[in-house]
């Protein structure tokens, strides 16, 4: 089971993360760009793929992992069900939500790193 505290660990790991609220979530961008936010009351992480990756990563196991079931969905908003995501897995999904999202220099980096 994936933490709060262990996503906020890994997600804070990576190049100029901030952690902001988001509505009544909790949202961790780079550049002012979100790239995963935390509900709190679901126990879900949502992250920014791209729809290839986004495919990839439900095709693990579309009870843990799967898009939003709406147009944000189809722009690769993918849920993550914190309580049964194995920590590799997870690791893998907000790392390539990351570097979705970040400027090319700061993804480089993550990618050489990992």
């Amino acid at each position: 089971m994936i933490t709060i505290d262990i996503l906020r660990e890994l997600a804070l790991s990576f190049p100029e993360t901030t952690e902001e609220p988001h509505f009544e979530k909790t949202s961790f961008r780079v550049k002012k760009k979100i790239f995963a936010t935390y509900d709190e009351t679901k126990n879900r992480t949502c992250i920014k793929l791209s729809e290839i990756d986004q495919n990839v990563f439900s095709s693990a196991d579309e009870t843990i992992i799967f898009p939003l079931d709406n147009k944000w969905g189809k722009q690769g908003w993918t849920l993550i069900e914190m309580s049964k995501v194995h920590k590799d897995l997870f690791i893998d999904a907000l790392t390539t939500a990351y570097c979705e999202v970040a400027p090319k220099k700061l993804a480089n980096q993550v990618r050489l790193n990992y």
